[in-house]
């Protein structure tokens, strides 16, 4: 019996440039549960993910609480580079510190610091319980250690640490297993667990928050560290050579060069200067569309590839430049190229809703990159405001003339031009509420998708795409309608709980 429906190739192939909207999936057998659906998947060539999710380099989506965030649930961030070296370098590090399973490098205070130290600390990084040394160093002798308890109703907030701090210490030996440790903190039901040395100095912490993350969040995103694993973007051009060097000191896990047309000899020199000398570095190319863009990349040493040039929200390449290719016949042709070579990609641009990100799994792509469905997030950058009687956040594309003044051009080849060219456009997107109830609710529509098609996990998935069992429809303008909301007088968007 002839199969319904058409396969990628002959798809692409009669209908030619089709967007996420042009095409269905057709359903498959099912023959599991949908908890038995996985979401695992590669980011580059070495590191893994639980969620094929990541964040666009955005400066009003992916800073350290966005990355944290996804970080926590399964994905992974991308912080931008719209910002000073430092600044950039400052959210890696925050998010490296966030959860540690050991905190290597903690903050230290001495006893001569005051009470208004600790709230300085707490206001710039989000905690407290400070470790106390003699000299306020991890060189010394630990004293005591400093927490919310020891100062809540202390008014004079110039009082000395040695006055207020407890001395009565539990802590336990440099070498133990982080295992012991936990267990030791459950038994003392202490906030933090200071780890010395056979001479009494700090060497590192463990904090009862981060066990507790350790339950709540299972398929966090980590390194053989244990700390949360987290990406940098730069641009090509040479002078990003030196912030490159400073987010490898920051340990950045991986680098995506951020150019909006990756086909370029600066983005190969850059490749290859990471490469040589940064071999443990894993690096993320693009943007590209077409497969002799992904073999120039593939064979500079990119670790994994971006796909998109004009579908995403707020760009207007293709307007501006006829520039471009629709991103589903992008996403299939480019994986098609890069997995023969073991080359992961990232669908990058035109995702609204589960179903694109469950389109863009199916034609290949190994992950999604996210840029409109986070922008609204208590997690993204920028502060709520009301837009008529809707709660908003602003959302604007690197292209924008906006974030054109402010650095983005750097993803353009131009460094002289007094004319700058939008190739974006600046707006607000409604509230999604927190990562925590935004991402189960994507993901678990795409667990949906993934059972109806007969496909249990994204290697079995990319299989059926490659032997042809895995069928596609082309959706007139008419079934478009059709497969959404219509013929009602009218109806209530479903919308998720923010709160």
């Amino acid at each position: 019996m002839k199969p319904d429906g058409y396969d990628a190739e002959s798809l692409f192939e009669k209908y030619g440039g089709l967007a996420y909207d042009d095409i269905n999936i057709l359903p498959g057998h099912i023959s599991f549960a949908l908890d038995d659906v996985s979401l695992a998947t590669r980011l580059t060539r070495r590191i893994n993910l639980q969620l094929p999710i990541v964040s666009s380099p955005m400066d009003t989506v992916t800073e350290s609480s966005m990355a944290i965030g996804l970080a926590l649930l399964g994905g992974i961030g991308i912080i931008h580079y719209n910002n000073t070296v430092e600044q950039q370098c400052e959210h890696v590090r925050r998010v490296k510190r966030f959860e540690n399973g050991f905190i290597t490098d903690p903050v230290v205070l001495s006893p001569d610091h005051r009470i208004a130290d600790v709230d300085r600390i707490k206001k710039e990084h989000g905690y407290s319980g400070i470790p106390v040394t003699e000299d306020g160093t991890l060189n010394t002798r630990l004293v005591g250690i400093v927490t919310n308890r020891d100062i809540d109703f202390e008014r004079d907030r110039t009082k000395p640490l040695r006055e207020v701090m407890t001395t009565d210490l539990v802590t336990a030996p440099k070498g133990i297993t982080l295992r012991e440790a936990n267990r030791i903190l459950r038994q003392s039901k202490k906030g933090k667990l200071p780890i010395v040395d056979a001479q009494g100095r700090l060497v590192s912490l463990v904090a009862r928050t981060d066990l507790r993350k350790n339950e709540d969040y299972p398929l966090a995103t980590k390194g053989a560290d244990k700390q949360l694993l987290v990406g940098a973007a730069i641009s090509t051009r040479d002078p990003d050579r030196e912030r490159l060097a400073e987010l490898v000191k920051q340990r950045a896990d991986v680098i995506v060069i951020d150019s909006s047309q990756g086909d370029s000899v600066h983005q190969i020199r850059m490749i290859e200067h990471i490469k040589a000398n940064y071999p443990q570095l894993d690096v993320v190319a693009g943007n590209v569309v077409t497969r002799r863009q992904c073999q120039h990349l593939m064979d500079a040493g990119a670790d994994a590839l971006r796909i998109g040039m004009g579908p995403g929200s707020i760009c207007i390449t293709q307007v501006t430049t006829a520039i471009g290719r629709a991103q589903a016949s992008a996403v299939y042709a480019c994986a098609r190229a890069a997995h023969e070579r073991g080359i992961p990609v990232i669908a990058d641009g035109g995702i609204t809703s589960s179903g694109h990100i469950c389109k863009a799994l199916a034609l290949g792509g190994d992950t999604v990159m996210l840029g409109y469905l986070l922008a609204g997030t208590v997690e993204a950058p920028g502060e709520y405001f009301y837009e008529g009687n809707v709660r908003v956040k602003r959302y604007r594309g690197m292209g924008s003339i906006e974030a054109q003044l402010e650095g983005g051009d750097k993803r353009y080849f131009s460094q002289t031009t007094r004319i700058p060219v939008p190739h974006g456009v600046s707006g607000t997107v409604v509230d999604r509420g927190s990562l925590t109830t935004f991402i189960p609710y994507l993901v678990q529509g795409v667990r949906d998708s993934m059972q109806k098609t007969g496909c249990r996990d994204l290697p079995a998935l990319h299989a059926a795409l490659a032997s042809g069992d895995l069928r596609f429809e082309p959706r007139s303008t008419s079934a478009q309608i059709e497969g959404n909301v219509h013929g009602l007088h009218s109806f209530k968007e479903p919308t998720l709980p923010t709160r």
